[in-house]
Protein backbone atom coordinates (compact mmCIF):
# COMPACT_ATOMS: atom_id res chain seq x y z
CA UNK A 1 0.00 0.00 0.00
CA UNK A 2 1.40 3.45 -0.75
CA UNK A 3 1.00 6.51 0.90
CA UNK A 4 0.98 5.14 4.30
CA UNK A 5 -2.46 5.81 5.13
CA UNK A 6 -4.85 3.47 6.63
CA UNK A 7 -7.93 2.06 4.05
CA UNK A 8 -11.00 4.38 4.23
CA UNK A 9 -13.46 2.81 7.01
CA UNK A 10 -16.60 1.87 5.25
CA UNK A 11 -19.27 4.29 6.79
CA UNK A 12 -21.84 2.26 9.51
CA UNK A 13 -25.35 2.54 8.55
CA UNK A 14 -27.44 5.30 10.78
CA UNK A 15 -30.75 4.55 11.73
CA UNK A 16 -33.81 6.87 10.99
CA UNK A 17 -33.77 9.82 13.43
CA UNK A 18 -36.96 10.04 15.85
CA UNK A 19 -39.09 13.11 14.79
CA UNK A 20 -41.19 15.05 17.27
CA UNK A 21 -43.66 16.11 13.97
CA UNK A 22 -44.68 13.81 11.33
CA UNK A 23 -42.36 15.27 8.19
CA UNK A 24 -43.09 15.95 4.47
CA UNK A 25 -47.47 16.30 5.11
CA UNK A 26 -48.86 19.09 3.08
CA UNK A 27 -51.47 20.54 4.44
CA UNK A 28 -51.21 20.74 8.57
CA UNK A 29 -52.49 22.85 11.65
CA UNK A 30 -50.90 26.18 10.63
CA UNK A 31 -51.13 25.40 6.90
CA UNK A 32 -54.49 24.60 5.89
CA UNK A 33 -55.23 24.24 2.16
CA UNK A 34 -56.60 27.41 0.20
CA UNK A 35 -60.37 28.56 0.03
CA UNK A 36 -59.70 30.86 -3.03
CA UNK A 37 -56.47 29.44 -4.84
CA UNK A 38 -57.28 26.88 -7.14
CA UNK A 39 -56.35 23.74 -7.60
CA UNK A 40 -55.35 23.07 -11.32
CA UNK A 41 -54.16 20.36 -13.19
CA UNK A 42 -53.56 19.25 -16.70
CA UNK A 43 -54.74 16.29 -18.27
CA UNK A 44 -54.66 15.87 -21.99
CA UNK A 45 -56.31 18.97 -23.07
CA UNK A 46 -58.63 19.49 -20.44
CA UNK A 47 -58.08 21.82 -17.32
CA UNK A 48 -60.10 21.65 -14.24
CA UNK A 49 -59.84 24.25 -11.59
CA UNK A 50 -61.32 24.09 -8.18
CA UNK A 51 -61.20 25.39 -4.65
CA UNK A 52 -59.17 22.94 -2.70
CA UNK A 53 -60.48 22.95 0.50
CA UNK A 54 -64.40 22.99 -0.26
CA UNK A 55 -63.43 19.42 -1.92
CA UNK A 56 -60.94 18.29 0.19
CA UNK A 57 -63.14 19.06 3.18
CA UNK A 58 -66.25 17.08 1.14
CA UNK A 59 -64.02 14.03 0.96
CA UNK A 60 -63.73 14.12 4.48
CA UNK A 61 -67.32 14.08 4.61
CA UNK A 62 -67.73 11.31 2.20
CA UNK A 63 -65.17 9.08 4.40
CA UNK A 64 -67.23 9.17 7.60
CA UNK A 65 -70.98 9.39 5.70
CA UNK A 66 -70.66 5.01 5.72
CA UNK A 67 -70.66 4.34 9.63
CA UNK A 68 -72.53 7.70 10.80
CA UNK A 69 -75.58 6.07 8.07
CA UNK A 70 -75.06 2.24 8.87
CA UNK A 71 -75.50 2.46 12.81
CA UNK A 72 -78.84 4.65 12.48
CA UNK A 73 -80.14 2.28 10.04
CA UNK A 74 -79.72 -0.90 11.96
CA UNK A 75 -80.91 0.32 15.11
CA UNK A 76 -84.47 2.26 13.91
CA UNK A 77 -85.77 -0.89 12.49
CA UNK A 78 -85.75 -2.44 15.75
CA UNK A 79 -86.64 0.41 17.78
CA UNK A 80 -90.40 0.58 15.53
CA UNK A 81 -89.25 3.11 13.16
CA UNK A 82 -90.01 3.30 9.42
CA UNK A 83 -88.32 4.91 6.48
CA UNK A 84 -89.45 8.37 7.39
CA UNK A 85 -88.02 7.82 11.17
CA UNK A 86 -85.00 6.36 9.82
CA UNK A 87 -84.04 9.44 7.51
CA UNK A 88 -85.33 11.74 10.29
CA UNK A 89 -82.38 10.07 12.63
CA UNK A 90 -79.65 10.11 9.75
CA UNK A 91 -80.58 13.99 9.06
CA UNK A 92 -80.63 14.57 12.72
CA UNK A 93 -77.27 12.58 13.10
CA UNK A 94 -75.35 14.46 10.48
CA UNK A 95 -76.48 18.40 11.03
CA UNK A 96 -75.27 17.57 14.99
CA UNK A 97 -72.01 15.92 14.08
CA UNK A 98 -71.01 19.03 12.10
CA UNK A 99 -72.07 20.91 14.97
CA UNK A 100 -69.80 18.57 17.56
CA UNK A 101 -66.90 18.79 14.78
CA UNK A 102 -66.98 22.57 14.50
CA UNK A 103 -67.12 22.64 18.45
CA UNK A 104 -63.75 20.16 18.66
CA UNK A 105 -61.89 21.62 15.80
CA UNK A 106 -62.61 25.38 17.86
CA UNK A 107 -62.39 24.82 21.34
CA UNK A 108 -61.34 21.57 22.09
CA UNK A 109 -58.45 20.53 21.15
CA UNK A 110 -58.33 22.59 17.81
CA UNK A 111 -57.29 19.27 15.49
CA UNK A 112 -58.56 18.59 12.39
CA UNK A 113 -60.79 15.53 14.14
CA UNK A 114 -64.36 14.73 12.09
CA UNK A 115 -66.53 13.23 15.59
CA UNK A 116 -68.19 10.32 14.15
CA UNK A 117 -70.37 7.72 15.00
CA UNK A 118 -69.44 4.95 17.52
CA UNK A 119 -70.55 0.91 17.79
CA UNK A 120 -69.90 1.44 21.53
CA UNK A 121 -73.00 2.72 22.17
CA UNK A 122 -74.77 0.00 20.19
CA UNK A 123 -74.81 -2.45 23.00
CA UNK A 124 -76.52 -0.22 25.59
CA UNK A 125 -78.52 1.13 22.74
CA UNK A 126 -79.80 -2.44 22.14
CA UNK A 127 -80.87 -3.48 25.80
CA UNK A 128 -82.76 -0.13 26.09
CA UNK A 129 -84.78 -1.19 22.69
CA UNK A 130 -85.29 -4.86 23.98
CA UNK A 131 -86.62 -3.68 27.80
CA UNK A 132 -89.79 -5.48 28.76
CA UNK A 133 -91.56 -2.02 29.63
CA UNK A 134 -91.64 -1.50 25.74
CA UNK A 135 -92.69 -4.98 24.60
CA UNK A 136 -96.14 -4.58 24.87
CA UNK A 137 -96.54 -1.00 22.72
CA UNK A 138 -98.44 -2.17 19.33
CA UNK A 139 -98.01 1.18 17.86
CA UNK A 140 -94.84 0.72 16.26
CA UNK A 141 -94.46 4.60 16.18
CA UNK A 142 -95.36 5.46 19.85
CA UNK A 143 -92.62 2.63 20.38
CA UNK A 144 -90.00 4.69 18.36
CA UNK A 145 -90.51 7.74 20.39
CA UNK A 146 -90.91 6.10 23.91
CA UNK A 147 -87.25 4.00 23.11
CA UNK A 148 -85.38 7.57 22.15
CA UNK A 149 -86.53 9.29 24.52
CA UNK A 150 -85.28 7.02 27.04
CA UNK A 151 -82.00 6.37 25.07
CA UNK A 152 -82.03 10.62 25.02
CA UNK A 153 -81.98 10.38 28.89
CA UNK A 154 -79.70 7.50 29.22
CA UNK A 155 -76.80 9.97 27.46
CA UNK A 156 -77.59 13.00 29.44
CA UNK A 157 -76.88 11.52 32.32
CA UNK A 158 -73.83 9.38 30.96
CA UNK A 159 -72.20 12.69 29.25
CA UNK A 160 -72.99 14.87 32.48
CA UNK A 161 -70.61 13.01 34.27
CA UNK A 162 -67.85 12.54 31.67
CA UNK A 163 -67.82 16.09 30.80
CA UNK A 164 -67.01 16.62 34.70
CA UNK A 165 -64.17 14.27 34.14
CA UNK A 166 -62.91 16.02 31.23
CA UNK A 167 -62.92 19.80 32.07
CA UNK A 168 -62.28 18.85 35.68
CA UNK A 169 -58.79 18.00 34.80
CA UNK A 170 -59.27 14.29 35.96
CA UNK A 171 -58.56 13.12 32.95
CA UNK A 172 -55.61 15.13 32.36
CA UNK A 173 -54.10 13.77 35.12
CA UNK A 174 -54.57 10.52 33.42
CA UNK A 175 -53.19 10.65 30.67
CA UNK A 176 -49.76 12.54 32.27
CA UNK A 177 -48.72 9.13 32.84
CA UNK A 178 -48.93 8.24 29.29
CA UNK A 179 -45.45 7.28 27.23
CA UNK A 180 -45.15 6.63 23.35
CA UNK A 181 -45.14 2.57 24.96
CA UNK A 182 -48.40 2.56 26.34
CA UNK A 183 -49.78 4.61 23.24
CA UNK A 184 -48.94 2.13 20.74
CA UNK A 185 -51.03 -0.81 21.33
CA UNK A 186 -54.42 1.76 22.19
CA UNK A 187 -53.75 4.06 18.95
CA UNK A 188 -53.15 0.78 16.83
CA UNK A 189 -56.05 -1.06 18.37
CA UNK A 190 -58.31 1.84 17.26
CA UNK A 191 -57.45 1.25 13.94
CA UNK A 192 -57.01 -2.54 13.48
CA UNK A 193 -59.28 -3.54 15.89
CA UNK A 194 -61.62 -2.88 13.12
CA UNK A 195 -60.05 -5.30 11.32
CA UNK A 196 -63.67 -7.52 11.70
CA UNK A 197 -64.98 -4.88 9.32
CA UNK A 198 -62.56 -4.94 6.28
CA UNK A 199 -62.93 -7.61 4.17
CA UNK A 200 -65.36 -8.85 5.67
CA UNK A 201 -67.61 -5.74 4.56
CA UNK A 202 -66.08 -5.71 1.10
CA UNK A 203 -66.96 -9.39 0.23
CA UNK A 204 -70.83 -8.79 1.19
CA UNK A 205 -70.45 -7.81 -2.15
CA UNK A 206 -67.27 -8.79 -3.86
CA UNK A 207 -67.86 -7.64 -7.27
CA UNK A 208 -68.21 -3.82 -6.11
CA UNK A 209 -66.19 -4.09 -3.22
CA UNK A 210 -62.77 -5.80 -4.69
CA UNK A 211 -62.46 -2.82 -7.81
CA UNK A 212 -63.53 -0.22 -5.32
CA UNK A 213 -60.49 -1.75 -3.18
CA UNK A 214 -58.23 -1.84 -6.25
CA UNK A 215 -59.36 1.67 -7.93
CA UNK A 216 -58.70 3.50 -4.91
CA UNK A 217 -55.28 1.87 -4.31
CA UNK A 218 -54.48 2.15 -8.30
CA UNK A 219 -55.65 5.99 -7.78
CA UNK A 220 -54.08 6.86 -4.68
CA UNK A 221 -50.31 5.16 -5.30
CA UNK A 222 -49.60 3.98 -8.81
CA UNK A 223 -51.81 6.55 -11.06
CA UNK A 224 -50.17 9.71 -8.90
CA UNK A 225 -46.29 7.90 -9.52
CA UNK A 226 -47.31 6.75 -13.01
CA UNK A 227 -48.25 10.37 -14.21
CA UNK A 228 -46.18 13.87 -14.38
CA UNK A 229 -49.63 16.46 -14.40
CA UNK A 230 -51.55 16.03 -11.47
CA UNK A 231 -50.11 13.93 -9.08
CA UNK A 232 -51.02 15.44 -5.85
CA UNK A 233 -54.70 15.42 -7.46
CA UNK A 234 -54.84 11.85 -7.72
CA UNK A 235 -53.07 11.76 -4.01
CA UNK A 236 -55.76 13.86 -2.44
CA UNK A 237 -58.76 12.66 -3.93
CA UNK A 238 -58.42 9.11 -4.85
CA UNK A 239 -61.43 8.66 -3.04
CA UNK A 240 -63.93 10.79 -4.87
CA UNK A 241 -62.39 9.32 -7.95
CA UNK A 242 -62.82 5.82 -6.78
CA UNK A 243 -66.15 6.47 -5.21
CA UNK A 244 -67.14 7.97 -8.33
CA UNK A 245 -66.49 5.56 -10.46
CA UNK A 246 -67.44 2.49 -8.84
CA UNK A 247 -71.03 3.84 -8.05
CA UNK A 248 -71.38 4.15 -11.74
CA UNK A 249 -70.35 0.83 -12.48
CA UNK A 250 -72.53 -0.26 -9.48
CA UNK A 251 -75.15 1.41 -11.04
CA UNK A 252 -74.92 -0.17 -14.36
CA UNK A 253 -75.32 -3.36 -13.09
CA UNK A 254 -78.28 -3.12 -11.69
CA UNK A 255 -79.90 -0.93 -14.35
CA UNK A 256 -78.80 -3.62 -17.02
CA UNK A 257 -80.82 -6.58 -14.48
CA UNK A 258 -77.44 -8.26 -13.43
CA UNK A 259 -79.04 -8.83 -9.94
CA UNK A 260 -82.82 -9.55 -11.13
CA UNK A 261 -82.29 -13.07 -10.47
CA UNK A 262 -80.18 -12.83 -7.85
CA UNK A 263 -80.69 -13.97 -4.02
CA UNK A 264 -82.43 -11.52 -1.98
CA UNK A 265 -79.51 -11.31 0.28
CA UNK A 266 -77.67 -10.04 -2.90
CA UNK A 267 -79.99 -7.52 -4.02
CA UNK A 268 -80.42 -6.13 -1.10
CA UNK A 269 -76.28 -5.62 -0.89
CA UNK A 270 -75.35 -5.17 -4.56
CA UNK A 271 -78.64 -3.10 -5.77
CA UNK A 272 -78.32 0.66 -5.82
CA UNK A 273 -81.93 1.27 -6.01
CA UNK A 274 -83.23 0.21 -2.70
CA UNK A 275 -82.93 2.45 -0.07
CA UNK A 276 -86.28 3.99 0.54
CA UNK A 277 -85.14 7.08 2.64
CA UNK A 278 -85.77 9.37 -0.69
CA UNK A 279 -88.89 9.06 -0.26
CA UNK A 280 -89.05 9.20 3.45
CA UNK A 281 -86.66 12.64 3.29
CA UNK A 282 -88.08 15.83 3.44
CA UNK A 283 -86.07 18.42 0.85
CA UNK A 284 -85.65 20.63 4.22
CA UNK A 285 -85.34 19.76 7.89
CA UNK A 286 -83.89 21.41 10.46
CA UNK A 287 -83.52 19.49 13.76
CA UNK A 288 -84.30 20.69 17.00
CA UNK A 289 -83.55 19.80 21.11
CA UNK A 290 -86.08 16.86 21.87
CA UNK A 291 -87.79 16.31 18.98
CA UNK A 292 -89.47 13.68 19.44
CA UNK A 293 -90.44 14.59 23.66
CA UNK A 294 -88.90 15.01 26.91
CA UNK A 295 -86.24 12.49 28.02
CA UNK A 296 -86.66 9.64 30.23
CA UNK A 297 -84.68 8.10 32.52
CA UNK A 298 -83.75 5.15 33.87
CA UNK A 299 -80.76 4.36 36.62
CA UNK A 300 -79.26 1.39 35.25
CA UNK A 301 -79.46 2.46 31.76
CA UNK A 302 -77.70 5.49 32.50
CA UNK A 303 -75.22 3.27 34.28
CA UNK A 304 -74.35 1.56 30.98
CA UNK A 305 -74.71 4.21 28.67
CA UNK A 306 -72.10 5.82 30.84
CA UNK A 307 -69.73 2.84 30.79
CA UNK A 308 -69.96 2.71 27.24
CA UNK A 309 -69.21 6.62 27.03
CA UNK A 310 -66.05 5.66 29.41
CA UNK A 311 -64.80 3.10 26.67
CA UNK A 312 -65.50 5.86 23.65
CA UNK A 313 -63.18 8.08 25.90
CA UNK A 314 -60.60 5.63 26.02
CA UNK A 315 -60.67 4.93 22.37
CA UNK A 316 -61.25 8.92 21.43
CA UNK A 317 -57.67 9.87 23.39
CA UNK A 318 -56.14 7.56 20.98
CA UNK A 319 -57.69 8.83 18.48
CA UNK A 320 -56.96 12.61 19.21
CA UNK A 321 -52.82 11.17 20.01
CA UNK A 322 -53.34 9.95 16.03
CA UNK A 323 -54.68 12.79 14.34
CA UNK A 324 -51.97 15.13 16.17
CA UNK A 325 -49.67 13.04 14.51
CA UNK A 326 -50.81 12.83 11.18
CA UNK A 327 -51.21 16.57 11.14
CA UNK A 328 -47.80 16.80 11.76
CA UNK A 329 -48.44 18.83 15.31
CA UNK A 330 -46.28 17.95 18.50
CA UNK A 331 -47.90 15.96 21.04
CA UNK A 332 -50.63 17.23 23.01
CA UNK A 333 -49.89 18.76 26.32
CA UNK A 334 -52.22 16.85 28.53
CA UNK A 335 -54.46 19.98 29.59
CA UNK A 336 -55.47 20.21 26.07
CA UNK A 337 -55.93 16.66 25.76
CA UNK A 338 -58.17 16.99 28.81
CA UNK A 339 -60.13 19.78 27.25
CA UNK A 340 -60.65 18.02 23.97
CA UNK A 341 -62.28 15.14 25.86
CA UNK A 342 -64.30 17.91 27.47
CA UNK A 343 -65.57 19.53 24.68
CA UNK A 344 -66.59 15.71 22.72
CA UNK A 345 -68.48 14.70 25.82
CA UNK A 346 -70.25 18.45 25.86
CA UNK A 347 -70.98 17.64 22.03
CA UNK A 348 -72.11 14.21 22.95
CA UNK A 349 -74.28 16.11 25.39
CA UNK A 350 -76.16 18.28 23.07
CA UNK A 351 -76.24 14.77 20.75
CA UNK A 352 -78.35 14.18 23.21
CA UNK A 353 -80.63 16.65 23.83
CA UNK A 354 -81.37 16.44 19.93
CA UNK A 355 -82.52 12.40 20.05
CA UNK A 356 -79.58 10.67 18.04
CA UNK A 357 -79.18 7.15 19.41
CA UNK A 358 -75.61 6.20 18.63
CA UNK A 359 -73.02 8.59 20.68
CA UNK A 360 -70.50 11.06 19.29
CA UNK A 361 -70.81 11.65 15.27
CA UNK A 362 -70.51 13.63 11.83
CA UNK A 363 -72.26 16.57 9.28
CA UNK A 364 -75.25 17.80 7.20
CA UNK A 365 -79.07 17.62 6.67
CA UNK A 366 -81.87 17.66 4.26
CA UNK A 367 -82.88 15.03 1.47
CA UNK A 368 -79.92 16.21 -0.72
CA UNK A 369 -77.93 14.40 1.52
CA UNK A 370 -79.69 11.30 1.98
CA UNK A 371 -79.83 11.20 -1.87
CA UNK A 372 -76.44 10.84 -1.05
CA UNK A 373 -76.16 8.55 1.54
CA UNK A 374 -78.56 6.11 0.36
CA UNK A 375 -78.34 2.89 2.64
CA UNK A 376 -81.22 0.68 4.14
CA UNK A 377 -79.74 -2.61 3.56
CA UNK A 378 -77.70 -2.54 0.29
CA UNK A 379 -74.61 -1.51 -1.39
CA UNK A 380 -75.46 2.16 -1.91
CA UNK A 381 -72.97 4.95 -1.92
CA UNK A 382 -72.25 3.80 1.85
CA UNK A 383 -71.11 0.12 1.32
CA UNK A 384 -68.58 1.98 -0.99
CA UNK A 385 -67.53 4.52 1.51
CA UNK A 386 -66.95 1.56 4.28
CA UNK A 387 -64.53 0.05 1.35
CA UNK A 388 -62.62 3.78 1.74
CA UNK A 389 -63.01 3.55 5.44
CA UNK A 390 -60.78 0.90 5.39
CA UNK A 391 -58.13 3.35 4.70
CA UNK A 392 -58.22 5.40 7.44
CA UNK A 393 -58.26 2.42 9.37
CA UNK A 394 -55.21 1.52 7.99
CA UNK A 395 -53.76 4.89 8.43
CA UNK A 396 -54.95 4.79 12.32
CA UNK A 397 -53.08 1.48 12.78
CA UNK A 398 -49.93 2.77 11.52
CA UNK A 399 -49.75 5.66 13.23
CA UNK A 400 -49.88 4.17 16.11
CA UNK A 401 -46.78 2.08 15.12
CA UNK A 402 -45.02 4.92 14.65
CA UNK A 403 -44.74 5.22 18.03
CA UNK A 404 -41.87 2.83 18.41
CA UNK A 405 -39.31 5.13 16.78
CA UNK A 406 -39.19 6.95 20.60
CA UNK A 407 -39.06 3.40 22.19
CA UNK A 408 -36.12 0.65 22.86
CA UNK A 409 -37.17 -2.16 20.75
CA UNK A 410 -34.05 -4.29 21.87
CA UNK A 411 -35.83 -4.14 25.66
CA UNK A 412 -37.64 -7.31 26.80
CA UNK A 413 -39.91 -5.06 28.62
CA UNK A 414 -40.89 -3.29 25.88
CA UNK A 415 -41.29 -6.33 23.82
CA UNK A 416 -43.81 -8.07 26.32
CA UNK A 417 -45.54 -5.15 26.91
CA UNK A 418 -46.48 -4.67 23.54
CA UNK A 419 -47.01 -8.05 22.54
CA UNK A 420 -49.23 -8.96 25.82
CA UNK A 421 -51.06 -5.85 25.27
CA UNK A 422 -52.11 -5.97 22.01
CA UNK A 423 -52.52 -10.27 22.25
CA UNK A 424 -54.52 -9.62 24.98
CA UNK A 425 -56.21 -6.56 23.06
CA UNK A 426 -57.65 -9.06 20.13
CA UNK A 427 -58.10 -12.12 21.98
CA UNK A 428 -60.38 -10.93 24.94
CA UNK A 429 -62.73 -9.28 22.81
CA UNK A 430 -62.79 -11.82 20.26
CA UNK A 431 -63.94 -13.93 23.31
CA UNK A 432 -66.84 -11.87 24.14
CA UNK A 433 -68.22 -10.86 20.81
CA UNK A 434 -68.25 -14.92 19.71
CA UNK A 435 -69.97 -15.96 22.76
CA UNK A 436 -72.55 -13.04 21.99
CA UNK A 437 -72.46 -14.19 18.44
CA UNK A 438 -73.27 -17.59 19.73
CA UNK A 439 -75.10 -17.52 22.16
CA UNK A 440 -77.14 -13.94 21.71
CA UNK A 441 -75.63 -12.48 25.00
CA UNK A 442 -72.56 -11.81 26.54
CA UNK A 443 -70.46 -13.77 28.58
CA UNK A 444 -71.78 -11.56 31.81
CA UNK A 445 -75.47 -12.55 31.82
CA UNK A 446 -77.24 -11.91 34.77
CA UNK A 447 -81.14 -10.48 34.88
CA UNK A 448 -79.58 -7.05 35.36
CA UNK A 449 -78.64 -6.14 31.82
CA UNK A 450 -77.05 -2.65 32.19
CA UNK A 451 -74.93 -4.58 34.53
CA UNK A 452 -73.76 -6.83 31.51
CA UNK A 453 -73.88 -3.96 29.42
CA UNK A 454 -71.08 -2.31 32.44
CA UNK A 455 -68.94 -5.34 31.66
CA UNK A 456 -69.41 -6.60 28.16
CA UNK A 457 -69.05 -3.58 26.59
CA UNK A 458 -65.29 -2.52 27.85
CA UNK A 459 -64.22 -5.67 27.52
CA UNK A 460 -65.77 -5.97 23.39
CA UNK A 461 -63.60 -3.54 22.48
CA UNK A 462 -60.09 -3.76 21.32
CA UNK A 463 -58.75 -0.21 21.68
CA UNK A 464 -60.02 -0.33 25.33
CA UNK A 465 -58.42 -4.02 26.35
CA UNK A 466 -54.96 -3.29 24.76
CA UNK A 467 -54.75 0.65 25.83
CA UNK A 468 -55.66 -0.38 29.62
CA UNK A 469 -53.64 -3.42 29.80
CA UNK A 470 -50.36 -1.04 28.28
CA UNK A 471 -50.72 1.38 30.87
CA UNK A 472 -51.27 -1.25 33.79
CA UNK A 473 -47.65 -2.43 32.70
CA UNK A 474 -46.01 0.19 31.42
CA UNK A 475 -46.40 1.95 34.95
CA UNK A 476 -45.93 -0.47 37.59
CA UNK A 477 -43.45 -2.80 35.31
CA UNK A 478 -39.47 -2.06 36.58
CA UNK A 479 -40.46 1.97 36.72
CA UNK A 480 -37.75 2.45 39.71
CA UNK A 481 -35.29 1.43 36.57
CA UNK A 482 -33.49 4.21 35.34
CA UNK A 483 -33.47 2.80 32.29
CA UNK A 484 -36.72 1.92 31.80
CA UNK A 485 -37.82 5.44 31.10
CA UNK A 486 -36.06 5.72 28.01
CA UNK A 487 -36.70 2.40 26.66
CA UNK A 488 -40.49 3.16 27.33
CA UNK A 489 -39.79 7.27 25.35
CA UNK A 490 -40.79 8.55 28.22
CA UNK A 491 -38.02 11.43 28.44
CA UNK A 492 -39.16 12.64 24.67
CA UNK A 493 -42.33 14.06 25.60
CA UNK A 494 -40.98 15.42 28.67
CA UNK A 495 -41.08 18.92 27.25
CA UNK A 496 -44.94 18.15 26.18
CA UNK A 497 -45.79 17.28 29.85
CA UNK A 498 -47.01 21.18 30.60
CA UNK A 499 -48.72 23.52 27.45
CA UNK A 500 -45.86 25.88 28.43
CA UNK A 501 -42.77 23.11 27.94
CA UNK A 502 -42.81 24.11 24.62
CA UNK A 503 -43.09 26.87 22.25
CA UNK A 504 -45.09 24.40 19.67
CA UNK A 505 -48.11 24.02 21.77
CA UNK A 506 -49.18 27.85 21.51
CA UNK A 507 -48.64 27.48 17.59
CA UNK A 508 -50.72 24.62 17.46
CA UNK A 509 -52.99 24.08 20.27
CA UNK A 510 -54.12 27.78 21.52
CA UNK A 511 -57.80 28.97 21.70
CA UNK A 512 -59.28 31.64 19.23
CA UNK A 513 -60.43 35.19 20.24
CA UNK A 514 -57.60 34.99 22.94
CA UNK A 515 -59.57 32.86 24.86
CA UNK A 516 -56.32 31.15 26.61
CA UNK A 517 -56.65 33.96 28.96
CA UNK A 518 -59.91 32.89 30.18
CA UNK A 519 -59.02 29.09 29.88
CA UNK A 520 -55.78 28.72 30.59
CA UNK A 521 -53.91 25.33 29.90
CA UNK A 522 -51.86 23.81 32.20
Amino acid sequence: MTGGGAPAKASEPSPHPPKDQLPNVSYCITSPPPWRESLSFVTASLVCDGPEAILLGFQHYIVMLGTTVLIPSALVPQMGGGKIQKAEVIQTLLFVAGLNTLLQSTFGTRLPAVIGGSYTFVAPTISIILAGRYSNIEDPILKFHKIMRAIQGAMIVASTLQIVLGFSGLWRNVTRFLSPLSVVPLISMVGFGLYELGFPGVAKCVEIGLPELVILIFVAVYLSQATKFGKHVFERFAVLFSVAIVWLYAHILTVGGAYNHAAPRTQSTCRTDRSGLISGAPWIKVPYPFQWGAPTFDAGEAFAMMFASFVALVESTGAFIAVSRSASATMMPPSVLSRGVGWQLNGFKVLSMFNVNIGPVEVWLSQVQVRLSEFDTGLRLSFLIQITFTGWVIEVGSVGLSFLQFCNLNSFRTKFILGFSIFLGLSIPQYFNEYEAINKYGPVHTRATWFNDMVNVPFSSEAFVAGLVAYFLDNTLHRKDGSVRKDRGKHWWDKFRSYKGDSRSEEFYSLPLNLNKYFPSV
